[in-house]
């Protein structure tokens, strides 16, 4: 019933921006909290971003706080990542989710639907 498809991602060098954009086939988007999440190889997949359905309030992880910014446009059916002064630490590949009612906002068990990801690369 729903699908995500980020798009964004690249390779870039430390102090460099990004914006991630995911794009959402559902039928009725503005019903669905959506977050971003990051997972490196060989690492759990980790809470980023979230946003509530209406965009009245967000959520972040704390080492993306001040450089990072979660947005979303209901009537194009899109939520979107600023990264900005990325760190080599960030590379990961990143992934939105969505769900009506999540569990709760910072797990990845809280979301139903799931994109296929967008790889970031930091270098130094």
């Amino acid at each position: 019933q729903v699908q995500l498809v980020e798009s964004g991602g690249g390779l870039v060098q430390a102090g460099d921006s990004l914006r991630l954009s995911c794009t959402a086939s559902a039928p009725r988007f503005n019903t669905y909290a959506l977050a971003w999440f990051r997972q490196a190889p060989g690492k759990d997949r980790e809470f980023v971003t979230a946003i509530s359905a209406d965009g009245s309030a967000t959520y972040y992880a704390d080492f993306v706080k001040g450089r990072f910014t979660i947005s979303r446009s209901n009537p194009k059916n899109s939520v979107y990542l600023q990264m900005n002064s990325l760190k080599p630490e960030d590379t990961a590949a990143y992934y939105c989710a969505a769900d009506q009612r999540p569990r709760n906002y910072y797990y990845s068990s809280g979301y139903d639907y799931w994109g296929q990801g967008t790889q970031v690369t930091v270098s130094s």
